[in-house]
């Protein structure tokens, strides 16, 4: 799915308009009509108190049609204008008039006016400001977005938390509104997955309002969001007359003393996954560890006893995987140099490796075209530098993979994988997957990908998305705080087997990254 820029989402809006021969107020009125179902399916004429706070805009008018529906229904509303400017939106004046006709008289809040009275028990719906905030509220207006923050009352934000900007930081962290939920109309926004704007939309879930799809499928985006719809395609179904062999042979180069496990959870994730054959490169302390642990691994092992000091091998694998484990003696920073001078096939870089490039810089240019990083944002600011938010970090990301050649696997609550000026954002795993072993165990899974003729972009995309799939998976059965990196890879083949399940229903996969 496409994420679109706040252009992209108007030029979408006059689009659906003019192709459908519809006013801007009717397109409105869909809107309302889908936030007040979603509502109504949930609250079944509760006689919990909902206030509704509208700014003058369209998301206002959103909100003002949305009281009129909540009225007739009988709900028990309270309706309050922030009037924040003397402008208003036509189509938020027409929806005004609407509700007063029916004899429903907002109260305009202003500077000077008193702050209302809101129970923890009650509903708050915020339609103060949309997409097309481009500046900091007024103190005044920001003092309102306070209150209503520590009401404790559920917040349900219309599209997007009011305060929050669509396509650069926050400046006033005191000026946004802390929705508990969001309605996203039609598609999510990028600031759902960022962590600095993330954390303002608790859940979000999509509502369909109509836009003409040829307009949302031909729009040329900076980002997509990564789903099963969007894996599906990708995966590659296993034929009859294969062997081992056809799936290709990989690599895990790494590991110290006291670090093999590493190498053991990167390589078991490489033939989980589904590589035809796995080779570890240790130190000669990790070959009892891994033929022991490992058995269906071959292993072969450097001639230094606690680290790598001279990667040698006779075989030739499809993809090599390097880096997990591997320390910073300076005899393995030297091996690693050496090793790439020879490297030809694709690389998935990890952990020391990128700490290695990150010190010795100008190795990055021997590097193969189109290998993989795997970086944690830590690993992420010593290759790229320093970001001032995820805007700048985002933007730093497509320089670097520019620069290099690289596709930049950018781990987070969401990951998104950067290869030049595009971003993928990947809605699987949680909270339980921020432990021990978890990036070797995605380390191995893009390389045991990349080993079955998955191109390295494909292999990430769709590594990341079966890697958190498999931390959901494993996830309800541990909880979050049992879950381990050996439990995700006891988990993809599951993960493989969810590919082919039909959601119980369409919300679910609607609002699959938002839960």
């Amino acid at each position: 799915m496409k994420l679109l820029n706040a252009e992209q989402i108007y030029a979408a809006d006059k689009f659906t308009i003019e192709k459908q021969q519809i006013s801007s107020n009717e397109l409105m009125e869909r809107a309302a009509v889908q936030v007040f179902n979603w509502m109504h399916s949930r609250m079944q004429g509760a006689l919990v108190k909902i206030h509704l706070f509208c700014g003058i805009g369209n998301n206002g008018g959103d909100g003002i049609a949305l009281a009129r529906h909540l009225q007739e229904h009988g709900y028990n509303i309270g309706v309050n204008v922030v009037n924040y400017s003397d402008k208003r939106s036509k189509d938020f004046l027409i929806n005004l008039d609407r509700l007063k006709d029916r004899k429903v008289w907002p109260q305009f809040l202003g500077s000077d006016c008193e702050l209302p009275e809101i129970d923890k028990d009650d509903i708050i719906v915020d339609a103060i400001f949309g997409i097309g905030l481009n500046r900091s509220p007024n103190s005044w207006v920001a003092n309102l977005m306070q209150h209503l923050n520590n009401s404790k009352a559920f917040i349900l934000s219309i599209d997007i938390p009011s305060g929050v900007f669509m396509n650069r930081p926050i400046e006033n962290e005191d000026a946004v509104i802390k929705a508990n939920y969001v309605l996203s109309f039609q598609i999510p926004k990028l600031i759902f997955f960022l962590p600095e704007t993330g954390i303002y939309s608790n859940q979000w879930e999509i509502v369909d309002i109509g836009l003409d799809p040829e307009i949302l499928t031909s729009s040329e985006t900076e980002y997509e969001v990564i789903a099963k719809n969007e894996v599906l395609p990708i995966y590659k179904p296993r034929e009859k007359y294969s062997h081992k062999g056809t799936y290709g042979h990989s690599m895990i180069i790494g590991g110290s003393y006291g670090k093999i496990g590493a190498v053991s959870l990167a390589a078991r994730a490489c033939l989980e996954i589904g590589s035809g054959l796995v080779t570890t490169y240790t130190p000669k302390c990790g070959y009892l560890p891994i033929q022991t642990s490992f058995p269906e691994a071959m292993v072969i092992t450097d001639k230094g006893e606690e680290c790598i000091s001279n990667i040698d091998f006779k075989i030739s694998p499809d993809v090599i995987g390097i880096g997990v484990g591997l320390g910073f003696k300076k005899e393995t920073v030297s091996a690693f140099s050496s090793f790439l001078d020879k490297a030809e096939v694709p690389l998935v870089v990890d952990a020391d490796g990128l700490n290695i490039l990150s010190k010795n810089k100008d190795l990055l240019k021997k590097i193969p075209s189109r290998s993989v990083f795997t970086p944690h944002p830590k690993e992420l600011e010593r290759l790229v530098g320093k970001w001032k938010n995820d805007f700048d970090k985002l933007k730093k990301a497509k320089a670097f993979s520019k620069k290099h050649d690289i596709i930049l696997v950018i781990k987070g609550a969401h990951t998104i994988t950067i290869y030049e000026d595009h971003g993928y954002v990947n809605t699987t795993g949680n909270p339980g997957m921020a432990t021990a072993g978890s990036g070797d165990v995605l380390t191995g899974i893009i390389t045991g990908l990349i080993a079955q003729k998955y191109e390295p972009l494909e292999a990430s995309i769709f590594g990341i998305y079966l890697h958190g799939r498999a931390g959901d998976i494993a996830m309800e059965k541990t909880g979050y705080q049992s879950l381990t990196a050996s439990k995700l890879i006891n988990a993809l083949g599951l993960a493989y087997i969810d590919l082919f399940q039909v959601p119980e229903t369409p919300e679910q996969e609607a609002a699959q990254g938002g839960e």
